[in-house]
């Protein structure tokens, strides 16, 4: 598989629903607002590709439902490219007989910011929830996913994606991000919605998570928010 960052797009007879992945060496991890994935995959002599993945929880707002009835999953799965998208099915053990698609579709990361030398004793990486709160008096935050590797950023949730890089080193972090919507948000998100925003960020991390201040530019509006990241599995 190429690896990188995807927009996923699942389906099965109880609806649909949307993440991001980052596939790199053997590995998948993403996920959107509500759950997190994380899994393995292999490439085969007749051009399948093999997975296996699981999904988890992250976030306990009860609006968001489970698209297999349940907050912890793991579908096998065997898919094809077809051009630059991957198209998979399967199913799994916990729910025998309902049938699961999804399409695998490249995210540019051209604008992804140049990955700075890593220092001593940075953070960790791995697969992280991110939970978003606005600042300034401004309703309104977002839940997502990101994965930090070697000073790389990826991640996002069903509507948007983020490409960034940071640099760490003795409990302290500092990066920046380009916020892009990969889907249409239809007002779902609207301080985000409809922009391409980068985004500057500070903040303290330790081995089970971190926190930063960051200021994104929408537009012509600066907001600020605040992050809060917690390890969900190692890298």
């Amino acid at each position: 598989m190429r690896e990188g960052l995807y927009k996923v797009e699942m389906h099965t007879v109880h609806g649909s629903r949307r993440g991001v992945l980052y596939v790199h060496e053997g590995t998948m991890m993403g996920g959107n607002s509500a759950f997190a994935f994380m899994g393995t995959y292999r490439d085969c002599e007749n051009g399948e590709v093999l997975v296996d993945i699981s999904a988890i929880r992250h976030n306990d707002d009860p609006s968001y439902q489970p698209l297999l009835k349940t907050d912890n999953i793991t579908l096998s799965l065997k898919g094809r490219p077809q051009g630059e998208q991957y198209l998979f099915e399967g199913g799994t053990a916990q729910l025998p007989g309902v049938v699961f698609n999804s399409v695998m579709t490249p995210i540019s990361e051209a604008a992804a910011p140049p990955i700075p030398p890593a220092g001593r004793g940075g953070i960790g990486n791995g697969l992280y929830s991110i939970h978003i709160r606005m600042l300034d008096g401004i309703d309104g935050g977002n839940t997502g996913v990101m994965v930090l590797h070697d000073g790389r950023l990826r991640g996002g949730d069903a509507f948007f994606d983020y490409i960034g890089a940071c640099s760490s080193a003795n409990g302290k972090w500092k990066g920046e991000l380009v916020n892009h919507e990969h889907t249409a948000s239809q007002g779902e998100r609207p301080v985000f919605g409809g922009y391409e925003v980068g985004i500057g960020f500070s903040g303290t991390y330790t081995d089970e998570g971190a926190v930063a201040e960051a200021t994104a530019l929408a537009g012509k509006r600066s907001i600020r928010f605040s992050a809060v990241l917690k390890k969900l599995a190692e890298v």
